[in-house]
């Protein structure tokens, strides 16, 4: 059965992202490459009862030893790294792209007088732009296709273009709308380059106004009922956004370069390195730090390479090294990168482009895995039970506390206060048991977290049928903070009655553990399970607390939209999609609000008059 493949990894820990997965053999040999629009999904498949399964199917997952996956943004960049890697691995149960052709790219003649767009299998010609590869020549002509609808430029081949000229007839493309005309000169060669322009800008990335503008003229058309327009200019919207989910993980030029993005939090930081070469990513590695010190981000990155490049085995570095952040000493850094490789090395951060946005991408995998490591870590049965032996003995408790409630406070400028009260038994989450506390007013922190303490407490004294599931008695209560937040929490315990229940409190600061009414903190070693659990517990709280009032101020800012006229609850879900927040609407200019579909000016000029009256609390 499915069971019987020991390296079949839990589906939770499977990311639901596009991305492109690897099936490696007893030796690490790269068997098998797929992608997948939702890696979950696809990888879920695999591990279905081994006779459900293809035959071919079978033998693969019966030859694996392990599966690893890369996340990507997009459906298309994954198409494409599949691409790459196939090619790169040559991996024995693939079929797909082994016959080594080339592949079709687009590509825009700028060196020409009058340049041409065209589809192409030859990337050797000077003074073109060449954007791809494609995987599929009728996906290229399609998008292409859709491209001259937008921008009108000339697509024919010199032959054709010499005959218009001589005849002074332009063919089919120019009466349908697909070129300009520059051959009998209805534009001018300088207004067909500005198109020229315009259209490498989108492939490129970096001009995506256009879709803006069509947005505009969709919702004005809609306004005046002219509701053919408004489905046509919809259609080429859709068209252009999905010809801009362009690849990330090809580069137009001969790229050699290591590219690094990290996650970290305070005991362990998720490192992410694609390897590309030839301008294509060669390779990724994934791997976990274990924090022995607190490290700066800088800090970091100097580690990393370090530990990447320092070894006397370890392959020098290639022209490029692009980092998250520059390290304190870049200069003396690069100068030892130099040395290594034998020739100069620039290292530098990414900042724009294709190399920022697979930057991006690399973080986001960074962040997958240091979630990951998270998850395994406190799922791992044998780390908790020591790590709450280890709780016990460092606080000097009876016994382990096998329940543990930890309480966070959230507001903004002191006012929408909420707080949060999470629950951990054995040391995992019991989500059905938090809570959220709505406090009216509060002068402080302390007094909100002593409010809370009193509300949850005076359960313990009720009867089992009274209180349900707050009758629990809790081996440990946690509140986030120092000194004097657990102070106010031994406040709650005494005026509560209760005089045999332990709390600490866990600063953010450095980590360190506080006790009622003692000025000095307990110290947990960093790296240790003991305070990986308590953080663990600590972060929860904080990010529900912080959920908690992100929730009521959405509530708050959506009951005012509501009863603006015009506003029905579909548009209203949409303002707050596209700004996320009741500041950052506020702060919108009518202009920015009309961009949002089905807004058209007259209403955004309603909405900002109706919120101009409404100050929006003050962030600490």
């Amino acid at each position: 059965m499915a069971n019987e493949l020991a390296f079949r990894p839990k589906t939770s820990e499977i990311p639901t992202n596009p991305g492109v997965y690897r099936f490696l053999d007893a030796n690490g040999r790269v068997i098998y490459v797929g992608k997948a629009k939702n890696l979950r999904a696809r990888l879920s498949s695999y591990f279905a009862p081994l006779d459900t399964l293809l035959e071919k199917t079978r033998r693969m997952v019966l030859t694996a030893r392990d599966v690893n996956w890369t996340i990507v943004k997009s459906e298309f960049e994954a198409l494409q790294l599949e691409f790459t890697w196939i090619k790169e691995f040559d991996p024995p149960f693939n079929v797909r792209f082994k016959d080594d052709k080339s592949y079709p790219y687009l590509a825009v003649s700028v060196g020409d007088s009058v340049p041409r767009v065209f589809v192409t299998r030859n990337r050797e010609s000077k003074g073109v732009k060449y954007f791809g590869p494609f995987t599929q020549s009728w996906a290229i002509r399609e998008s292409l296709d859709i491209l001259l609808k937008v921008y009108p430029m000339r697509s024919c081949s010199a032959g054709v273009y010499r005959r218009a000229e001589l005849t002074g007839r332009a063919c089919l493309l120019a009466d349908i709308g697909k070129c300009s005309a520059p051959c009998i000169k209805r534009v001018d060669a300088e207004t067909h380059r500005e198109t020229t322009r315009a259209l490498v800008d989108f492939m490129s990335g970096s001009d995506l106004s256009h879709i803006s503008e069509l947005k505009s003229r969709m919702t004005k058309a809609a306004e005046l009922e002219q509701y053919e327009l408004a489905a046509k200019l919809r259609d080429n919207i859709a068209a252009l956004q999905t010809i801009s989910e362009k690849s990330t993980v090809v580069f137009s030029d001969q790229t050699d370069a290591d590219l690094f993005a990290f996650a970290d939090d305070d005991l362990a930081a998720a490192v992410s390195m694609f390897i590309v070469r030839g301008g294509r990513i060669r390779g990724a590695r994934g791997w976990v730090v274990d924090k022995e010190l607190e490290r700066s981000g800088a800090e970091l990155v100097e580690y990393i390479l370090q530990n990447v490049y320092g070894g006397e085995n370890d392959a020098p570095p290639p022209r490029e090294v692009l980092v998250p952040e520059l390290p304190d000493d870049a200069e003396a850094i690069t100068a030892w990168l130099s040395k290594l490789r034998g020739s100069s090395v620039e290292l530098r951060v990414p900042q724009r482009g294709d190399k920022r946005a697979l930057s991006q991408t690399a973080h986001e995998n960074a962040s997958h895995s240091l979630k990951l490591y998270k998850l395994r870590r406190v799922n791992d049965f044998t780390a908790r039970t020591e790590a709450l032996a280890a709780i016990q003995k460092s606080l000097g408790l009876a016994t382990a506390p096998l329940r543990i409630e930890c309480f966070d406070v959230s507001h903004l400028g002191g006012t929408g206060i909420v707080a949060s009260m999470v629950v951990f038994e054995d040391g995992l989450p019991k989500k059905d048991q938090y809570r959220r506390f709505n406090i009216e007013s509060s002068p402080d922190d302390t007094e909100s977290i002593y409010q809370t303490l009193m509300r949850r407490l005076k359960y313990l004294n009720l009867p089992s049928e009274d209180s349900g599931r707050f009758a629990y008695r809790p081996g440990l209560l946690i509140v986030d903070g120092g000194e004097p937040q657990v102070n106010a929490a031994a406040r709650a315990l005494k005026d509560s009655g209760i005089t045999d229940m332990a709390v600490v409190g866990l600063a953010k600061r450095l980590e360190e553990i506080w006790l009622p009414d003692n000025p000095f903190p307990v110290i947990f070693a960093r790296a240790s399970d003991e305070l990986f659990m308590l953080q663990r517990i600590r972060d929860e709280a904080h990010r529900f607390a912080i959920s908690a009032q992100r929730n009521k101020r959405s509530s708050a800012i959506a009951t005012e939209l509501s009863e603006i006229a015009g506003l029905g609850d579909k548009r209203v879900a949409a303002l707050l999609r596209r700004f996320g927040s009741a500041k950052r609407l506020r702060a919108a200019t009518v202009a920015e609000i009309a961009e949002v579909a089905s807004i058209g000016e007259v209403l955004a000029a309603s909405i900002v008059e109706a919120l101009s009256g409404t100050a929006e609390p003050k962030s600490e």
